[in-house]
């Protein structure tokens, strides 16, 4: 049995009316038209929920049963209704966005409150997660977009580059290359090194970089460039790192300096899962930081 929208709104309107006729003029519709639908509905149902008389309309016990659940109905319908054209209009809902901490700290910010402006009412989550737990995030589900690094596997993947970023040198202020205005990899090899953990795309990066200049001395390794900035910052040790960082990690005193060798350069860009499809308002925001970066 399926016993349509239209037709419960019509029960709900005569059940609200003193005769069919007031009901009619209130849906719209002709008398016969209305009775006819009500007549369908009993008939569905298996009995009648109205007695009729020549001055009014009532319902009848099993009418009477039927009303409330009948007005529940209806309203969870139009709310349902209106909260999908709310969310295909922008107007309302959920975005989950995952990036990487270096660029969750820079470029991030910016990008949503211009979002916000537009898309006040999407509430924003964000996974400020290194570029592998970025990757997986969108990978999963967890995230519709992501901000990172490009991998080198993109299978499973859509990836837009943004824009290019260089890796710098990063030094505490009493080092002897901290006035420098570049330093070569053999002169940063010279000093121990503060490493992301193996296994890490920077990390691997480092190594293949350096690997033509000489060895590192590696004195400490950790999962977060912004740690890594924090042991710099007690003179443990130097680093490399890219460009994104270096409002994080003046802010911590320490000295970013180009590097005058380096083919670290690496595309940075937002990302999504190949076989998925995005919200409205994940796709609005691709669509920001396309027209942000691309115009």
């Amino acid at each position: 049995m399926a016993i349509s929208y239209r037709n419960m709104l019509a029960f709900i309107r005569v059940a609200d009316s003193a005769t069919f006729a007031e009901a009619a003029e209130k849906l719209h519709l002709t008398q016969p038209a209305l009775s006819s639908a009500i007549k369908k509905m009993e008939e569905q149902l298996g009995g009648k929920v109205f007695s009729r008389s020549t001055r009014r309309v009532q319902l009848t016990p099993e009418g009477r049963i039927l009303l409330p659940r009948a007005r529940r109905l209806v309203d969870e319908w139009d709310d349902t209704f209106d909260e999908i054209q709310n969310l295909f209009a922008v107007k309302q809902g959920r975005l989950t966005i995952a990036a990487m901490p270096s660029f969750a700290e820079s470029y991030l910010p910016e990008i949503l409150a211009n979002y916000h402006t537009h898309y006040a009412n999407i509430r924003l989550s964000i996974l400020d997660v290194v570029m592998e737990e970025t990757l997986q995030a969108v990978a999963s589900g967890r995230s519709e977009l992501g901000f990172t690094f490009k991998p080198e596997n993109c299978e499973g993947f859509y990836f837009e580059p943004l824009f290019d970023d260089a890796f710098m040198a990063v030094l505490y202020p009493q080092h002897p290359l901290a006035k420098a205005s570049s330093v070569t990899f053999s002169q940063l090899l010279q000093s121990p090194f503060i490493a992301m953990n193996r296994g890490s795309a920077v990390r691997k990066w480092t190594e293949q970089c350096t690997a033509k200049h000489g060895q590192l001395k590696i004195v400490a390794e950790t999962g977060q460039l912004g740690s890594v900035g924090q042991l710099i910052a007690q003179q443990l040790g130097v680093s490399v790192m890219p460009q994104l960082c270096k409002p994080q990690m003046r802010r911590n005193n320490l000295v970013c300096v180009p590097l005058a060798d380096s083919d670290m350069v690496r595309q940075v860009g937002i990302i999504k899962a190949a076989r998925s499809t995005m919200s409205v308002a994940g796709q609005a925001l691709w669509e920001q930081c396309l027209t942000k970066w691309q115009r």
